[in-house]
């Protein structure tokens, strides 16, 4: 257990909410970030003065745009802020290291330009105890990994690859992979870690031959709300 991470009971009830489009961030996950909008500045800074969480949210194309912005998909990741630097053309260069996912109960009035939310925890607590690697499918995610590399022309470094245990392995490829945004989103919100690895080799598959999920045809694991 992290000894930085919160436990349940010290989850901040109302997060600011970084909505952006593909960038996925996971429990476990690293995320860095170039901040240099003024409004997500101010989100940052505040964030750092109390608690250093806030929570990620892709923005829905399907969904309705509000008076506060773009529809936004229901489910996110809460992150806390583990490292962070200035640089001298005032921009912050973050990581936001992954918590658990939660819902978005209600969105709140927005605070200094940036959207605030309440947060509902209680579907994700399982988010907080790391998967057992025996659990996941490894050998189908590398057999999977090889022929998507060949496809997309990445020269990997396979020994790394081969070294990461498969929760890390499982996390990073969903997260830095170029999948669609509902597709992401659909392995944000597998339901368990075991379905998410399903998921991502179905992905990696298609993304191997050329094809790509349909709206209404998503990955075992989970559908975008």
């Amino acid at each position: 257990m992290n000894p930085f991470h919160p436990a349940p009971e010290q989850l901040p009830a109302e997060i600011a909410v970084f909505p952006l489009s593909g960038a996925l961030l996971l429990p476990g996950g690293k995320l860095p970030l170039n901040i240099f909008e003024p409004r997500y500045l101010a989100l940052v800074l505040d964030s750092l003065a109390d608690g250093r969480m806030f929570g990620m949210v892709q923005g829905n194309p399907a969904a309705p745009e509000t008076s506060r912005g773009g529809g936004l998909y229901h489910v996110g990741c809460l992150g806390r802020i583990s490292s962070f630097a200035e640089t001298e053309d005032g921009r912050l260069l973050i990581t936001l290291s992954g918590l658990l996912r939660f819902r978005i109960a209600e969105e709140l009035a927005p605070r200094r330009g940036y959207r605030r939310a309440r947060a509902d925890y209680e579907p994700y607590l399982d988010d907080l105890d790391p998967p057992e690697p025996g659990d996941l499918p490894r050998e189908a995610i590398l057999a999977a990994l090889k022929p998507y590399f060949v496809a997309k022309g990445i020269d990997a470094n396979w020994s790394a690859i081969e070294q990461m245990s498969c929760p890390t392995l499982v996390t990073t490829l969903s997260m830095v992979c170029p999948f669609a945004v509902a597709e992401k989103q659909a392995l944000l919100e597998a339901a368990t870690p075991a379905e998410r690895a399903d998921g991502l080799v179905a992905l990696l598959r298609m993304a191997a031959h050329g094809t790509s999920l349909g709206g209404g045809d998503l990955p075992p694991g989970g559908r975008p709300s």
